[in-house]
């Protein structure tokens, strides 16, 4: 989870970089207000399944999830009502730009674990 959260941050941070040079200063921090528009939500939702519960299980691992999920969804549509309401200027380009490219990490997160599961390689060292 870390590791996805980091190379979204970086991503975001890159992109809003090259934005800037490219485009100047408002397609650079537009495209960090919509990284961050993603980073913030993901970062909220892997705390909330990184903290330990009462209980334990499978179920209660799943209804955290959902509900995290949710919270995740509202948080983000909540981000761009704010940024889209009281920042000005906005380059709303480099801002979608920004949150596409921090989403695609995490596809690329799972991508990376699934490529690391067909080579035999897992992060599970239990009994090895």
């Amino acid at each position: 989870m870390l590791k996805v959260l980091a190379a979204q941050i970086g991503i975001g941070a890159v992109l809003a970089v090259v934005f800037w040079g490219l485009q100047g200063p408002v397609a650079g921090y537009s495209a960090l207000r919509g990284s961050l528009t993603c980073v913030i939500p993901n970062a909220l939702l892997a705390l909330r399944l990184g903290v330990p519960r009462r209980d334990p299980g499978a179920s209660a691992l799943i209804r955290a999830a959902y509900i995290g999920e949710l919270g995740k969804l509202a948080l983000t549509v909540l981000m761009f009502s704010i940024v889209f309401a009281l920042v000005r200027p906005l380059s709303a380009a480099a801002l979608f730009a920004g949150f596409i490219a921090a989403q695609l990490m995490t596809l690329a997160g799972l991508l990376m674990r699934d490529k690391q599961k067909h080579n035999g390689q897992t992060s599970n060292t239990n009994g090895e």
